[in-house]
């Protein structure tokens, strides 16, 4: 089955649950049976800075939320995570921060070299940058630059990114497109106010960037975050959806299974959810590397928690994959 337009995309969106689930979803794991050995990509995720000078109004890291507890890790630090990511024999790792000003974008290279020195393959998220740094990025070796547009409708991405605009987001897309490294970007789903459309617009989009990794998760209110007075967390159903869909659209794409599940205290962390997921289509399960003195404090989300190396077996062996 191909999905290539719009209108099959919101066909699908539109679709009762019941039905999606004994057709859709069955295809959409097919294909990534078909396609990718039915493999699960394993990430070692680390966090190092959650100092942040945007405001986006969904972020718990945002600079205007006075009550979160800041840290910066030193290069020494971030690199013996690295060392431990080799250790625990794990081959990948995404470096992910705030966009922090004072951060220095020098110890940012050679954190990407020295995990590029240890054989990993190296993610990194840390924000819009200039063209020269990209290039800089480009030159450590950076296999690929994580940079969500969040959503592709321009009205709603001035209101939850005021400290940026979509030119300057798609900008930056566009230097990592004309790069070596791989683009990694996708949307926040079920923002509020959104509809079916804007969904299919943003699987549009994420398509048209021919993406390397889609990092998607439902929309999940941080509490004292302005945009969580107007409305709540966004659907499932249309979470597991979107994943069906990409899979069928790109079949070798990654997609993040760290879904969250009906109760909303798991956060990512909830079994079911990343069951569901990975039954979906999904592929890819982080394991956090934060010491856990650090760990509630990157909080981009509600409730974020991703657990660790043997939660990821487990759900390797519950869910019957294979893990790389």
């Amino acid at each position: 089955m191909k999905i290539q337009t719009k209108a099959e995309v919101l066909e699908i969106l539109r679709m009762p649950y019941e039905e999606f689930n004994l057709n859709i979803k069955i295809k959409a794991k097919e294909t990534h049976i078909n396609h990718n050995n039915n493999t699960i990509v394993v990430t070692a995720l680390l966090g190092y800075d959650n100092i942040c000078k945007n405001q986006c109004t969904y972020c718990g890291m945002r600079a205007g939320n006075s009550g979160l507890k800041r840290y910066r890790m030193g290069i020494e630090d971030i690199k013996k995570a690295e060392e431990s990511v080799k250790k625990l024999g794990l081959r990948r790792i995404f470096l992910i921060s705030g966009e922090d000003p004072k951060y220095d974008f020098k110890d940012i290279i050679t954190m990407v070299e020295y995990g590029k020195k240890l054989g990993l393959f190296v993610s990194l998220a840390a924000g819009e940058f200039s063209l020269e740094k990209y290039k800089a990025l480009e030159t450590a070796g950076l296999d690929e630059y994580v940079l969500k547009f969040e959503t592709s409708d321009q009205d709603t991405f001035a209101k939850i990114k005021p400290s940026t605009t979509f030119e300057n987001r798609m900008r930056c897309i566009e230097y990592i497109k004309n790069s070596t490294m791989s683009l990694a970007s996708g949307n926040i789903i079920g923002l509020p106010h959104h509809t079916l459309e804007h969904v299919a617009d943003d699987i549009m989009l994420m398509k048209k960037l021919d993406i390397s990794w889609a990092p998607i998760i439902p929309y999940m209110p941080v509490p004292n975050t302005p945009l969580a007075k107007e409305g709540g967390r966004g659907s499932l159903e249309t979470t597991i959806k979107e994943i069906a869909i990409l899979r069928m659209m790109m079949p070798n794409v990654n997609i993040t299974a760290q879904q969250p599940g009906e109760d909303v205290k798991n956060g990512l962390a909830d079994v079911q959810g990343n069951l569901n997921a990975l039954s979906s289509g999904a592929n890819m399960l982080f394991v956090d590397m934060l010491p856990q003195n650090l760990v509630k404090d990157f909080n981009v989300i509600d409730n974020r928690m991703i657990e660790g190396i043997d939660n990821v077996d487990r759900l390797v062996k519950m869910s019957g994959m294979n893990r790389s």
